[in-house]
């Protein structure tokens, strides 16, 4: 969630209002049928933000919207953030919705067909397309496919004009935050006023924006009082080595930078801990520490 916006300020984009916009049963399978180009009989059941923890022990997983439709599922997510790590997030959220659909001891057959789809708003593999489609093929005979089920697919917003189908230009379009005169985009954009008018999910984004800002600066406080700690130790132990003032004033610095680090790295730790989605921790820390996004995803591990 990007907690810097207002809930006036939010766009189809933003993950909350696009998991609530997706609650229209009609408009969730128009937006599937266009982005698939293919007819969708019926979903099942429709259910936003859900989150897959099949052990206690396994790395859960919060889909923005995880629909079935018979045989076929699908995980619908919008990515704002570029953390260079889609292709690894979209093997295991596959991974975990196949064990979300069976259970122990059942059948491989029983496994549905399976679509992971990323909404992005940048070009997550710098080729220039609209749209990127990934199945599982024979490298030495590309026309043998695998066939077992699964798709991954990512959208490119920022290349839309590249997309060769007119309805998905159209909507990419839109969630890139130019105007469009198609049909189903004004469907949407009246869909996004209607999101906006209901009192109760605008306190349930307040609430959970709030939420997030107290859990950082909980995690922030923590992370500097360990950092802190961690500094004024490995100062004094290099002071006490070198005996003199160079060396304790080079200590010192070492230290506040050791224990800089160690205060980034637990404050990330607690927020990890905590459930607070990847992307959002990495906006923080580039804010708080004034880190660049590479280094920042060093001390995310991604």
């Amino acid at each position: 969630m990007q907690t810097k916006e207002t809930w006036e300020e939010l766009q189809i984009k933003n993950d909350f209002l696009f998991a609530k916009v997706m609650r229209d049963k009609k408009i969730c399978m128009t937006l599937l049928e266009t982005l698939l180009q293919t007819k969708v009989k019926d979903i099942v059941y429709l259910e936003e933000q859900k989150v897959l923890d099949i052990e206690k022990d396994a790395k859960s997983v919060r889909l923005d919207v995880y629909i079935e439709d018979g045989d076929r599922v699908f995980d619908l997510e919008m990515q704002t953030t570029d953390n260079k790590n889609l292709p690894e997030r979209s093997r295991y959220y596959q991974g975990m919705i196949d064990l979300n659909t069976i259970e122990k001891g059942e059948s491989y057959k029983k496994l549905k067909e399976s679509y992971v789809m990323f909404i992005c708003t940048f070009d997550p593999f710098c080729r220039g397309k609209a749209q990127y489609t990934f199945e599982n093929l024979c490298l030495e005979d590309t026309n043998l496919k695998l066939n077992d089920g699964t798709k991954k697919i990512f959208f490119n917003t920022s290349n839309y004009s590249n997309a060769q189908n007119e309805d998905i230009r159209e909507f990419l379009k839109y969630v890139n935050g130019e105007e469009s005169n198609h049909l189903f985009v004004k469907q949407l954009e009246y869909k996004v006023t209607q999101v906006k008018a209901c009192e109760e999910w605008r306190l349930e984004y307040m609430t959970l924006r709030m939420r997030e800002e107290e859990i950082w600066e909980e995690a922030r406080e923590e992370g500097l009082r360990a950092g802190r700690e961690e500094g004024r130790e490995k100062g004094r132990e290099e002071g006490r080595k070198e005996g003199r003032k160079k060396g304790r004033e080079e200590g010192r610095k070492e230290g506040r930078k050791e224990g800089r680090e160690e205060g980034i790295r637990g404050t990330v730790s607690v927020l990890k801990d905590l459930g607070i989605p990847s992307q959002t921790i990495l906006i923080k820390i580039q804010e708080e520490y004034n880190l660049t996004p590479e280094i920042s995803r060093r001390y995310l591990q991604i």
